[in-house]
C-alpha cells in the first residue's frame, strides 16, 4: 500500500494499518477495515464486545492509536451497554415442545425418528408449523444447534430470493449477492467488491425476527453499498427509503434482545 502524502507533499513513512490485521492499543485488540470510501474513523462495538476500527485507505498506525484513546470513554460505555444486552439473549436446550420462531411466528420443536429406511432427511424440517428435529440430532445439542442453525441458514438464504432486488431499487445501489451465514453477535453485515459487486451477509438468527424488521436489517445493510460508517450521510440514505428507520432501528434493539443467537443452556 503505498504510503500517503503529507502536508508537505512529501511521503509519510510512518507505518500503515492494512485490512483485517489487528491494532493494540493500551491493552485493547481492534480488528481492522479498510474502505476506499470512507474520510474519517470509525469504531464498531460488537455484540460479542470485540471491536472494529474502520479506517480510510493509508491510514496511519499513530493517528489510529490516538483516535482510539480519544475514544476510550466511549468505548467502555459502549461495551457496558454490549453486556447488559447479550446476557437478555435465552438459551435453548432444544428439547421437545420448545418453541422457535421463524419470521416472527412461533413453531413448537418436534423430536422425531428419522426418515425411512434408505430415505434420509434433513435433521430439521418445518412441517405444518412443527420444526421436527430428528431424534439423532436431539440426543447431543451442539449437534441439534448446528442442525437448526443450518435450516435457518438455508431457509433464510430462500426467503432472501427475490427480496432483495425491491430494497435495491428503492434505494438506488447496486444489487449485491446475499449470504446467510453465523456472523456471531452482528446482525449484519456489508463487504465491497470489485465494481458493482458485494456481499451483504445477513446472521440466521436474523430469520426470527418479523418480516418488517428483516427487511429493516437488508435496508440498513444496503445503505451502506454508498456510505460506509453510521454518520449523517448515511442516516439520510436509509431515512430516504425508510422514514421509520430510527423506530424500526429501537424496535431492534428491543426485540432482538430476546433474538437466540445459539446459546445452550
Amino acid at each position: 500500500m503505498s504510503p500517503l502524502p503529507s502536508a508537505s507533499g512529501l511521503s509519510s513513512s510512518e507505518p500503515m494499518l492494512t485490512e483485517g490485521g489487528a491494532l493494540f492499543v493500551d491493552g485493547r485488540e481492534l480488528r481492522v477495515r479498510i474502505s476506499v470510501r470512507r474520510r474519517r474513523l470509525g469504531l464498531t462495538v460488537e455484540r460479542d464486545r470485540t471491536l472494529t476500527l474502520h479506517v480510510p485507505k493509508g491510514c496511519e498506525v499513530r493517528r489510529a492509536e490516538d483516535f482510539v484513546r480519544s475514544s476510550a470513554g466511549w468505548i467502555d460505555a459502549k461495551t457496558r451497554l454490549s453486556e447488559e444486552r447479550r446476557q437478555l439473549h435465552p438459551t435453548r436446550s432444544l428439547k421437545d415442545g420448545e418453541i422457535h420462531r421463524y419470521l416472527g411466528r412461533d413453531h413448537r420443536l418436534l423430536v422425531v425418528d428419522g426418515g425411512s429406511a434408505g430415505i434420509p432427511a434433513p435433521a430439521v424440517r418445518l412441517v405444518a408449523g412443527r420444526l421436527r428435529l430428528d431424534r439423532t440430532a436431539a440426543a447431543d445439542p451442539e449437534l441439534a444447534r448446528r442442525a437448526l442453525a443450518d435450516w435457518y441458514s438455508r431457509a433464510g438464504q430462500r426467503w432472501m430470493r427475490g427480496r432483495l432486488q425491491p430494497w435495491a431499487a428503492r434505494m438506488d445501489v447496486p444489487e449485491p449477492a446475499v449470504r446467510v451465514r453465523d456472523l456471531g453477535h452482528r446482525w449484519g453485515s456489508y463487504r465491497a467488491g470489485v465494481g458493482d459487486d458485494g456481499v451483504i451477509s445477513l446472521h440466521w438468527a436474523v430469520f426470527q425476527l418479523p418480516i418488517h424488521l428483516v427487511d429493516y436489517v437488508v435496508a440498513h445493510e444496503l445503505a451502506h453499498v454508498r456510505v460506509a460508517g453510521h454518520g449523517p450521510e448515511y442516516w439520510r440514505l436509509l431515512g430516504r427509503a425508510l422514514p421509520e428507520c430510527r423506530r424500526l432501528k429501537t424496535e431492534l434493539d428491543e426485540l432482538g434482545r430476546r433474538v437466540w443467537m445459539g446459546d445452550l443452556a
